[in-house]
């Protein structure tokens, strides 16, 4: 039987790259987005696929999703977490609400997924939980006040979830994206930019899958991915 993995924020991005990636790789992908439209048209192409429309900061939406993944895929095997929300703005400009809901996507959503799936995984003995993440998990610029303070959580999350759910032979694993990444808008956001100033997609979601099927006598936790060329 086919293993099953759950990607959250499946956009026309990183999310669609590993989506197709695990898909590529005999994966049953469950692929959750709040665009309908666009989710269909995109799991069409993915034969097997199941697009669940699902906003990851509502905990009742998150249990439907799990219910329906269950019923027509079976457990989940892996899930990976690339769902995310930012504001921009420092410490006086932003709206407290702004930066709630950005945590409850950002976070919350990481352990409610986790509640869900892991039992599962625990009774297996094994898993995988991905997480994609940013430099604004180490650092807190001035204009990312509604936006680092979120992802640092999530990474030391993703840690205290390594160190319980690793002996029962769940793997997860944070992934520090210093990267812009190469979609349209950000192409026309920085026109002047040559090729190497931007991270693939596809190269993302090679990248996740390699630390997804590990051997686990040499597991990763945190995992830098930039440009050869970014400084950093």
């Amino acid at each position: 039987m086919d293993k099953v993995a759950l990607i959250t924020g499946v956009g026309p991005g990183t999310g669609s790259a590993i989506a197709r990636r695990f898909h590529e790789g005999g994966y049953r992908v469950a692929a959750l987005a709040r665009d309908a439209e666009r989710l269909e048209r995109f799991t069409a192409s993915l034969p097997g696929s199941v697009p669940i429309v699902c906003d990851v900061a509502d905990h009742a939406q998150l249990i439907r999703a799990h219910g329906q993944i269950k019923s027509t895929l079976g457990p989940v095997d892996v899930v990976v977490h690339n769902a995310v929300r930012g504001t921009r703005g420092d410490v006086l400009q932003i709206d407290a609400a702004d930066l709630e809901r950005n945590f409850r996507i950002n976070v919350t959503s990481l352990l409610h997924l986790t509640q869900l799936v892991a039992p599962d995984m625990i009774s297996r003995g094994a898993g995988a939980i991905m997480v994609t993440g940013n430099t604004a998990a180490r650092r807190g610029k001035s204009f990312f006040a509604g936006f680092a303070p979120t992802k640092a959580a999530q990474r030391v999350l993703a840690e205290s979830m390594a160190r319980r759910l690793g002996p029962d032979g769940i793997h997860v694993a944070y992934f520090i994206i210093d990267a812009v990444i190469d979609v349209p808008w950000t192409r026309a956001a920085f026109p002047d930019k040559p090729d190497a100033y931007f991270a693939k997609p596809s190269a993302i979601a090679d990248s996740i899958w390699h630390v997804t099927h590990q051997d686990r006598s040499a597991w990763s936790f945190e995992v830098d991915l930039r440009p050869f060329g970014e400084v950093w």
